[in-house]
């Protein structure tokens, strides 16, 4: 990241720029498939030039994994959201929360998150969640925290991709405690 970057991602008036753009796709994608969105429809409801959206992101895919970074971070946070001793009966309200959430805007997860996990949603999802989860299980000691971590990261976001392209048929409730329980299994797994 160079410096004129990293100055613009800390600007507030950049990042009021961005969140219209973020509100304003979300919006787009809420009324046409992701494919049919087009920049000069998307300045036009963000209230903002064709330049500035250029100047802020590559192209209308590198907007979308933007705005769906959020789905990122609150899919990392659900899964951590447990208290006390972890048991498969116990879901997090959280997670079950997170999946539900989802159905507002799936269109444009799907086109981001492939099945299987793949796609640019998915690679950041991995990311995020691998780095804290072996984070979590080296804090606690935890053997294998390498091997754990990118099972259970690559095992959620291709559940999740294929929940969302109807290929696993579950209501929220029932996704997020088959997948809880089947993250739990992965956590507790002897290696040796």
């Amino acid at each position: 990241m160079t410096d004129r970057t990293a100055d613009r991602m800390s600007d507030p008036r950049a990042e009021r720029t961005r969140a219209k753009l973020r509100q304003a796709l979300l919006a787009e994608c809420e009324e046409r498939p992701f494919e049919e969105v087009s920049v000069a429809a998307l300045v036009r409801r963000a209230g903002v030039g064709r330049a500035t959206f250029y100047l802020h992101y590559a192209d209308l895919r590198a907007l979308a994994v933007d705005a769906c970074a959020t789905v990122v971070r609150d899919a990392v946070e659900a899964l951590h959201a447990w208290r006390g001793t972890p048991t498969p009966a116990n879901v997090p309200p959280a997670l079950t929360d997170f999946f539900a959430s989802l159905p507002a805007h799936a269109g444009l997860y799907r086109t981001l998150l492939h099945e299987g996990g793949s796609g640019p949603l998915g690679d950041l999802l991995h990311q995020r969640l691998r780095t804290r989860s072996h984070h979590e299980r080296a804090l606690a000691g935890a053997p294998a925290p390498e091997l754990i971590a990118s099972a259970v990261a690559s095992t959620f976001a291709g559940v999740l991709a294929d929940w969302l392209h109807a290929r696993i048929p579950a209501t929220p409730e029932e996704i997020a405690t088959q997948t809880w329980r089947l993250l739990l299994a992965l956590h507790g797994t002897r290696l040796s």
